[in-house]
């Protein structure tokens, strides 16, 4: 077992972020008892240094961070918490912590996280509310459309520009994402098959 690195207050910071997004969820800190409690009961615990006590993320809220890996920096005085998150991270009750600032520039890596929430937020929906609530009420048109859609594709690769490539690709990736929804799957899923594949 790694030995953590604490700092002259024995804290060490710890980031949590979602195991299945890869979205930063929040920065807290842990000390040894901490630490020790997070790899024992599968639940992440902070130490609090305003209330200056042990702090189990998700006991009063009932937004526990459940565990699934710890990782440490190259110095081993930080530690990554890869986290299954139940419900909000963040006491406001925004999904994570770091929801101010430039929340209007969106990340590459957010595309499919937020993909997939609107998906799943369509799905309680009558199909006259959007297209895609339309598609969900219809699992055969999505499988014809992600089969028109990956022709598209290949044909964009084959003679058109790089744009369009790319505009292509992610109409393939948004019906993607309802086939999946509409199966009870995320693309978690299938990057767990990917990961099963190495070699």
């Amino acid at each position: 077992m790694m030995e953590v690195r604490f700092d002259d207050s024995g804290l060490v910071p710890c980031v949590a972020q979602d195991w299945r997004t890869g979205e930063v969820l929040t920065l807290a800190y842990m000390n040894e008892e901490a630490l020790a409690r997070t790899r024992e009961s599968g639940d992440v615990w902070f130490f609090s240094r305003s209330r200056n006590e042990l702090w189990h993320k998700g006991e009063t809220s009932g937004n526990f961070l459940r565990l699934k890996a710890l990782r440490y920096d190259c110095d081993l005085d930080a530690v990554l918490a890869l986290v299954e998150p139940e419900g909000p991270a963040c006491h406001t009750g925004e999904r994570t912590c770091f929801h101010n600032g430039d929340a209007e520039v969106v990340a590459p890596h957010e595309a499919v996280p937020v993909l997939e929430r609107t998906v799943e937020a369509r799905r309680t929906a009558s199909p006259e509310a959007s297209y895609t609530a339309e598609l969900l009420a219809d699992p055969p048109r999505i499988g014809a459309k992600v089969q028109e859609e990956a022709e598209e594709v290949a044909r964009a690769a084959a003679d058109e520009s790089d744009e369009r490539v790319a505009e292509e690709a992610a109409d393939v990736l948004y019906h993607l994402a309802v086939l999946l929804a509409s199966r009870g799957l995320t693309f978690s899923d299938a990057f767990e098959a990917l990961n099963g594949r190495r070699s």
